[in-house]
């Protein structure tokens, strides 16, 4: 892993969350004014947001070590795409795409 790819990891993470956490904001938007009764969308709600606050889109414990792993579970949770790693090495690139998302 190089140096770079640490630190445009970090500069790009809160913009990926934030707009993963836009996406989510307005998927409760829908369920809100879908179908059904109040409760059965308020607990509908509650269920949702408990599961999507352990994605990594919302909260990541950041660790250098991690950082490989980290990139996997951003793509494999759909926040991020294969284009959002333009500007990382081709060493980290290569890695990624060895991985069978």
């Amino acid at each position: 892993m190089k140096q770079d790819d640490w630190r445009l990891f970090r500069e790009k993470l809160p913009s990926w969350q934030e707009t993963y956490m836009n996406k989510l904001n307005n998927e409760y938007m829908e369920l809100l004014s879908g179908e059904g009764n109040p409760s059965e969308k308020f607990w509908a709600l509650d269920k949702r947001m408990k599961e999507d606050k352990r994605s990594p889109g919302v909260q990541l414990e950041m660790r250098k070590a991690d950082l490989f792993i980290d990139i996997i579970a951003l793509l494999r949770h759909g926040v991020i795409g294969l284009d959002d790693l333009q500007e990382f090495s081709d060493e980290m690139k290569l890695q990624v795409s060895m991985i069978e998302l």
